[in-house]
């Protein structure tokens, strides 16, 4: 709270969940895991093919939050409000792990 009641713009809480990035060597294998990680609620998973060929699966969640908490020095939440972003944001980490 006291970094937030002396910053001058704006601050914002995020969270991003991890992301796997896995090289696959034939495109059935990526579908595969794609298949597996979209099943298991992995909702952003992709994959991609690069110029040279090189197949990528990516394992990406759904579990990110941005907020923002001032705007040009103002603090636009209660710091009751910021302990409940706070828990969220920790217990999406959990999620994570």
């Amino acid at each position: 709270m006291t970094a937030l009641e002396k910053a001058t713009g704006d601050v914002v809480l995020k969270f991003e969940p991890f992301v796997l990035h896995v090289l696959c060597q034939e495109l059935r294998d990526a579908q595969l895991l794609h298949s597996v990680a979209i099943d298991s609620g992995f909702r952003n998973s992709g994959i991609t093919v690069g110029r040279g060929g090189k197949i990528m699966m990516a394992v990406r969640s759904t579990h990110c939050l941005e907020v923002p908490l001032s705007h040009k020095g103002k603090l636009m939440v209660s710091e009751e409000y910021i302990e409940f972003l706070v828990d969220v944001a920790n217990r999406k980490m959990e999620e994570n792990i």
